[in-house]
């Protein structure tokens, strides 16, 4: 395993991020968090965990700097900035096909809460991502760009988060890719109940490995 810290040039600022690569990596997955988190997301590092042992390179990074999250603590300034989210990301992508370990790999994105609206964003908007896994996402907030994804995307939900539930399965009625929604047995928001998380893992691994790793028609 190497791991690598990175600074991400974007938007005349720089965003740091931990670039964790598996020997043979199979694909690389992106992690896109939510509001108020950060690369150091206990939650995503965790599900990183579980896909470096199923051999994907994962990227987790900073959507926003220091300053920008601090300016964001106060006021949410920036937090629901789909856009500019979005735009960082694209930027974060282009950015990882030029790094000579996994440049040549496929790319898959992890979304979480507003994380996974700029997923979907970024993803309908580059056409380079090869999958899509959301986590307690907020795939309403894509709007627009929701028709125009191709990347097959799964949204893992908890039942229990019954708002959020409403909210995927009105957002996976605009989506017209392979779309799947996987509900996670009593579970709520931050998947924070035994096993809930070991649930998302299992899920992901299995959307990554069906739709990045099969051999190409």
């Amino acid at each position: 395993m190497q791991t690598l810290q990175v600074e991400i040039p974007v938007d005349y600022v720089k965003l740091d991020g931990i670039l964790e690569i598996p020997d043979r990596a199979r694909a690389v997955v992106v992690f896109v968090h939510g509001s108020g988190s950060s690369r150091f997301s206990p939650r995503n590092r965790q599900v990183a965990a579980g896909l470096q042992q199923a051999g994907f390179a994962t990227l987790l990074f900073d959507l926003l700097t220091l300053d920008e999250q601090r300016h964001d603590d106060i006021d949410a300034t920036y937090r629901f900035n789909i856009a500019l989210l979005a735009r960082r990301l694209g930027a974060t992508l282009a950015w990882l096909q030029q790094r000579p370990a996994v440049g040549s790999l496929r790319v898959g994105l992890f979304g979480a809460s507003t994380g996974a609206a700029a997923a979907l964003v970024a993803a309908a908007e580059t056409g380079t991502v090869g999958a899509i896994v959301s986590r307690g996402g907020r795939p309403d907030l894509a709007r627009t760009s929701l028709t125009s994804v191709r990347a097959p995307t799964l949204l893992i939900v908890g039942e229990l988060d019954t708002e959020v539930i409403r909210l995927n399965r009105k957002a996976a009625g605009q989506l017209t890719c392979d779309h799947r929604t996987a509900i996670v047995s009593g579970a709520t928001h931050l998947f924070e109940e035994p096993g809930a998380l070991d649930e998302v893992t299992r899920l992901a691994v299995g959307w990554f490995a069906r739709w990045l790793t099969a051999p190409s028609s």
